[in-house]
């Protein structure tokens, strides 16, 4: 690589000169093991040619954090490795992966069909904001394959589910899903952050783009936010280019290029998310954290070997419990999804999955015993988060959920009873203790046991 600017031919430097730019040379290659840290706002270009081509997406390269760094291009492409696909764009967390990916396919006035069974979050962010951006959202019942046909408009610009649907569980038929989506030219968008790549590749089953919370199980440590959104490159926007105008048509900020003829298939999603949304809302992934991320995915696989064991082992206990009525966890046998984990998840079932409690009767008392459960807890921790080292549960009705109405989470089998957990790589016994420890607490008739 050329140095951008080499100081050498420079005439001798006074201190203030020499305190900002002595003892380096932009763009000079090192030979670290690990990525670094590329920790810097901006990049310099070895000539105003090459920014003028950069700046107009003639050629690529470094041009501005708020778009990408190094250390992002390094977890993009580990990530896109991971799930089979071609590209990626990496962002500020798993939110802004969920939203620059639906906003890029939906376009101006477009509608989505989504699953029920979502994250709150994504929830609040289809049915509040989008609708606010002019995009209109259907919900369907991820299960009822007919819904989502029903639900198809001539506006419909995507279809949206969670592999594994956080907090209950569900498994999502993804090739069927996918299949309705094709037959309508429609591509269909996956949040795996439940998933991971490492039990579950919906790219394999159908799925365009994928998209994740990397603060979760990609990362592993609890440290970081971050997300990324991965083109599949299965989709063929010039196959209808009048439906795709953001790909397909000039893109009006560049002249006359086209997205579509530039990039071509798989690269073309990333370049407008890039260069559009990411530039223009900001929703930018700091080089440190992108780097934190990638310390975290070296140990996926190992971690999440670890925690869905241990999960798995959690739910059967709990199972038989006689102060918990209902333990969803696709892994066992009598649950409704089982058969679907079975065909997704040969390597073993998340370790996100929920619980609910027996109820009183009385919704105020409900709510106390449920308080009084998770305060007993010791090594499971109350943070509103999963697919951490450490083993978590949260209340989704007045936590993750707790913006939805009485319907919205029954559709997506939520209570006020039910209790999200997330278990983490501690020693499954003490796990195990901590959970009975607490249920103790839970007054339950004599003979009940399950």
């Amino acid at each position: 690589m050329t140095a951008a600017h080499d100081s050498s031919d420079c005439p001798p430097l006074n201190f203030a000169t020499r305190q900002v730019q002595g003892g380096y040379v932009s763009g000079l290659p090192q030979n670290s093991a690990v990525p670094p840290i590329y920790q810097t706002a901006a990049y310099e270009f070895s000539s105003l040619s090459e920014a003028r081509d950069l700046f107009a997406l003639r050629r690529s390269g470094n041009l501005y954090s708020r778009n990408a760094s190094p250390t992002q291009q390094v977890l993009e492409d580990r990530v896109t490795a991971l799930e089979g696909g071609v590209s990626a764009v990496a962002v500020a967390s798993g939110q802004a992966a969920v939203a620059v990916t639906l906003l890029a396919l939906a376009g101006q006035q477009g509608h989505i069909v989504a699953a029920t069974q979502l994250y709150g979050g994504s929830v609040d962010l289809l049915q509040e904001t989008f609708v606010d951006f002019g995009i209109d959202v259907t919900f369907v019942d991820q299960d009822d394959l007919d819904a989502w046909r029903a639900a198809i408009t001539p506006r419909t610009r995507a279809f949206f589910a969670e592999s594994v649907a956080n907090p209950i569980a569900q498994v999502l038929d993804v090739r069927a899903v996918a299949d309705i989506a094709h037959a309508a030219d429609i591509p269909l968008v996956i949040d795996n952050t439940v998933g991971t790549p490492y039990l579950i590749r919906p790219g394999e089953h159908g799925a365009d783009f994928v998209v994740h919370s990397a603060t979760k199980f990609l990362s592993g440590h609890g440290t970081s936010l971050g997300g990324v959104a991965i083109d599949q490159g299965t989709f063929d926007f010039g196959r209808n280019p009048e439906r795709w105008p953001q790909f397909t048509a000039a893109y009006a900020r560049f002249g006359e290029l086209v997205l579509w003829e530039r990039f071509g298939q798989g690269f073309a999603f990333a370049a407008l998310v890039k260069s559009k949304y990411v530039h223009d809302l900001g929703p930018s992934l700091s080089p440190f954290n992108a780097w934190q991320i990638l310390q975290g995915i070296e140990t996926l696989d190992l971690r999440v070997s670890r925690q869905s064991a241990s999960a798995l082992a959690v739910a059967q206990r709990l199972q038989q419990h006689p102060a918990v009525t209902a333990v969803h966890h696709p892994g066992l046998e009598d649950n409704r999804w089982h058969p679907l984990a079975q065909r997704y998840l040969p390597r073993g079932v998340p370790s996100v999955f929920s619980i609910d409690l027996v109820s009183t009767g009385d919704e105020q008392a409900d709510q106390d015993q449920i308080e009084r459960v998770i305060d007993a807890l010791r090594v499971v921790r109350l943070i509103a988060n999963i697919g951490d080292a450490r083993s978590m549960v949260a209340h989704p009705a007045s936590m993750t959920h707790s913006h939805l109405n009485a319907e919205q989470r029954a559709g997506a089998g939520i209570s006020s009873t039910t209790i999200r957990v997330s278990i983490g790589i501690e020693d499954v016994n003490d796990i195990i203790a901590d959970f009975e420890n607490a249920l103790a607490l839970v007054p339950v008739p004599v003979g009940s046991a399950r």
